[in-house]
């Protein structure tokens, strides 16, 4: 698969994970996509912290864009009916009062422990960490969504993070083109596979050990089909 079928493929197995009516916020880069795979029916309200709830899918067509509508990534975004906006201050306010059911965020590192690494390397530039902070300590559920191994090939779970932790046992589930991984108090828990890969292979580019599960799933077909 290409980098834009790994993206799809995880995008479209996390909008599996949301439940109708949810609050979610979409951290930037390959999250944002996720609101391309969920059904309208649902009702999931989609929230951007730099001031916004009611995001739709991104503009496809370039008459489409406003430039005064985007993300907290700076990105063009669409907005549904009865979208609305507000300041920091509020959007902060509802993510810090508990209200986001669920946040996909990045991540550089996720470990053994549900620690979460995803704002610096040191000694390279990257994007701050926005409201990475915020959001995980507030949503309900925290999602991972990210790319199996960085572009040397090392694995991103790991047994212990070795870059700057972002928060402490947060994270309650991993989804990798290759896995979804459910963070339990027993460790990591394998509990899909890709339709085009092997547990032995999931576990050849994890850095962590992980128990599996009894009714191992498998998903992704999708995008094999394309």
């Amino acid at each position: 698969m290409d980098k834009n079928q790994i993206r799809r493929r995880i995008a479209r197995r996390v909008a599996r994970e949301l439940k109708a009516g949810d609050l979610v916020n979409l951290g930037i880069g390959l999250p944002t996509s996720v609101v391309n795979f969920v059904p309208d029916e649902l009702g999931i309200v989609f929230q951007s912290e730099n001031g916004m709830l009611g995001v739709g899918p991104a503009p496809t067509q370039q008459e489409e864009i406003d430039p005064d509508i985007t993300n907290a990534g700076g990105q063009p975004v669409g907005e549904l009916p009865g979208a609305i906006y507000f300041d920091s201050a509020m959007s902060f306010t509802i993510i810090r009062g508990g209200h986001v059911d669920v946040t996909v965020l990045g991540a550089l590192e996720v470990d053994a422990e549900a620690n979460l690494a995803n704002w610096i390397v040191p000694g390279k530039l990257v994007p701050g960490m926005g409201g990475a902070m915020d959001l995980v300590t507030g949503a309900r559920r925290v999602i991972v969504a990210m790319e199996h191994c960085d572009k040397n090939g090392r694995p991103r779970v790991l047994e212990r993070c070795s870059l700057p932790l972002t928060a402490v046992g947060v994270v309650d589930l991993v989804v990798t083109e290759k896995a979804v991984i459910e963070m339990t108090e027993d460790g990591p828990l394998l509990t899909e596979i890709a339709a085009d890969t092997t547990v032995e292979e999931v576990m050849r580019t994890t850095g962590a050990r992980l128990a599996v599960a009894l009714d191992l799933k498998t998903f992704g077909e999708e995008e094999l089909e394309q």
